[in-house]
């Protein structure tokens, strides 16, 4: 049975009153980055498909919330002619799931999703995720298995905190790397120098990490989300090469911080990046002061206010090693595939010149499935 309603889109306010079970406020608070919302009706239809709630709006339907006693659920790909775009917030939240098919529709899986089932085994993400927001599948603590689209997605605060994926990762890497994509960097310790070809770090990925001393983030990297470095105590170096934002509370609690290196290309600094920082920094700024005047930024921050500018208008960034470029000739083709091929066989006349760009795996040994991810990179070029 379906009726006509007035939808009062006011999705962020509920995620921000809402409390996560166990949470102060004062803790939700502080991770949770919430913009400004604007309020407004638009018609829509509300639904239901089997074990499953929906909105429908005039271009596409929101799945909102799943009967508790579901075991197996299919999400359908559209409703009505209008395809399924979002998983809502809270919309499996604590379901009895085990198993859930998610279309190739699906552009946004929403806050705390799928947050507490814990008979959810596995997940696939398809290729035309594009977000997924805080906490989407905290304490799944079955969860195992993920498939993973093959290209960069945004991830929120802590996706999957409390699962036995994301344990093992850790194990495996202090650095949770997938797709290009810092997932996690919560068992990092001392200096931390990211790979040269990540493109983006996950809102929170290094929250309350007391063990990190200095970050080098690289140029592909062009925004810092917000709670990145969210009272990282023991921070006290970080360069930021490509950055052109600086969001939220991206720095905030950090009161070791005193040798920041930024991007000539920086255009934004949020209003409370540098919340509850007031250490006496030195900020290196790749271009001259002319462009910093133009960055769009707090003029009564403490931290900036007291930091000491140095403007560094020489600052040339190296080259970006090229993933895959063994022979190191600048480019990463045919030639690369077939020389490691023949490394790995052991060809004495075979010489590698730039091993760490065959390492696809990150795990500092090479072998097959670098091989294999090699060729697979260069059949999707």
């Amino acid at each position: 049975m379906k009726k006509r309603i007035k939808t009062l889109k006011a999705a962020a306010i509920i995620a921000a009153l809402t409390l996560t079970t166990g949470m102060s406020l004062s803790s939700q608070i502080g991770v949770l980055s919430l913009s400004p919302v604007t309020a407004y009706a638009v018609d829509s239809t509300q639904g239901k498909s089997g074990s499953l709630s929906y909105i429908k709006y005039s271009d596409h339907a929101e799945i909102t919330s799943c009967e508790m006693s579901a075991t197996s659920v299919e999400i359908p790909e559209s409703i009505d002619g209008v395809p399924v775009t979002v998983i809502g917030i809270y919309a499996f939240q604590m379901c009895k799931i085990k198993s859930v098919t998610i279309p190739n529709s699906v552009k946004e899986i929403g806050h705390y999703s799928f947050n507490r089932c814990s008979d959810l085994t596995s997940i696939t993400i398809p290729d035309s995720v594009e977000k997924v927001g805080i906490r989407a599948f905290e304490n799944c603590s079955s969860l195992k298995a993920i498939e993973f689209p093959d290209h960069v997605v945004e991830w929120n605060t802590k996706v999957f905190e409390g699962t036995p994926w994301i344990a093992a990762q850790r194990e495996s890497s202090p650095l949770v790397i997938v797709n290009g994509a810092l997932i996690d960097g919560d068992k990092c310790k001392g200096e931390v120098k990211l790979p040269s070809d990540l493109k983006y770090i996950a809102s929170g990925a290094f929250q309350r990490n007391m063990d990190i001393t200095s970050v080098v983030v690289p140029a592909g990297v062009t925004k810092l989300c917000d709670n990145v470095f969210f009272y990282c105590s023991e921070l006290t170096s970080v360069e930021l090469k490509g950055a052109t934002l600086i969001d939220s509370m991206a720095f905030c609690g950090c009161p070791k911080l005193t040798d920041l290196k930024l991007s000539g290309k920086l255009t934004k600094i949020d209003d409370r990046a540098f919340s509850d920082t007031t250490s006496s920094a030195t900020i290196t700024f790749y271009g001259s002061k002319d462009t910093w005047e133009k960055v769009d930024k707090p003029s009564n921050d403490t931290f900036l206010k007291n930091a000491k500018m140095v403007f560094d208008e020489s600052h040339v960034e190296p080259a970006e090693e090229v993933a895959g470029d063994v022979n190191n000739d600048g480019e990463f083709n045919v030639s690369d595939l077939l020389l490691f091929q023949k490394w790995l066989l052991g060809n004495s006349d075979a010489e590698l010149k730039n091993w760490k760009a065959a390492d696809f795996i990150k795990d500092e040994n090479l072998d097959v499935f670098d091989l294999v991810l090699m060729r697979k990179a260069i059949i999707e070029k």
